[in-house]
């Protein structure tokens, strides 16, 4: 499957499967990237895994909260930071990710930014990446800029296909969304993960090519 093969955004949740035939399913990860206890991050990661889980991926979502992860030392082997060793590889065995974060000062948090920083090219290169984004006022673009930019210098591809959530407060109530229109959206993302996670980005990014990770500097 090349980037070509892209299509609109009309599926359902159960118009895409991709375990018939197949030794194995697609794995899908999301990252979130919020601690609060009712993380609106959160409850849209589940709601993207659902749907990709729908479209018979088995996923897996990495919450931050439960994760020791100690601000990244370039002098320490990542085998002896707190769980950065199962972080990394829980991110490396999925055939696609979602990256789910609120937006702090403009950018993405920094939870997300320690766990990404414990990752690096075996973990992400020519993978598929879904992005999230959260934000109490208005939508969320330069978090999402931000995102794709380090997806981009690991070699990752990006779906086209982003979510964002404006004004969170208000689009939710009892935990669940309140705008059917946003929680498709959000369950889009889910399924693209699925549906692109075997894509062949070519060629490699100029931005990649110029990353020598956190232990070349």
């Amino acid at each position: 499957m090349t980037e070509s093969d892209c299509d609109s955004d009309s599926d359902s949740d159960s118009d895409i499967r991709t375990d018939g035939g197949l030794e194995e399913p697609i794995r899908v990860a999301a990252v979130c990237g919020s601690l609060r206890d009712e993380s609106y991050t959160h409850i849209a990661l589940v709601r993207a895994l659902e749907a990709a889980d729908r479209a018979g991926a088995e996923t897996d979502l990495i919450d931050l909260r439960e994760l020791d992860l100690p601000l990244y030392d370039a002098d320490v082997d990542r085998e002896e930071a707190g769980d950065a060793e199962e972080l990394a590889a829980r991110v490396r065995e999925a055939d696609a990710i979602l990256l789910g974060s609120p937006m702090y000062h403009g950018s993405y948090s920094s939870p997300l930014k320690a766990a990404l920083d414990y990752c690096g090219f075996d973990e992400f290169e020519d993978k598929t990446v879904g992005l999230l984004a959260v934000a109490g006022g208005s939508f969320p673009v330069t978090t999402l800029e931000h995102l794709r930019s380090v997806c981009r210098s690991l070699n990752a591809w990006v779906i086209p296909h982003q979510a964002a959530i404006a004004n969170s407060y208000s689009a939710f109530e009892d935990g669940a969304f309140v705008d059917p229109g946003l929680e498709e959206r959000i369950a889009t993302l889910g399924r693209r993960a699925v549906q692109y996670a075997n894509i062949e980005p070519d060629p490699d990014s100029f931005e990649s090519d110029q990353n020598v990770g956190a232990r070349g500097k």
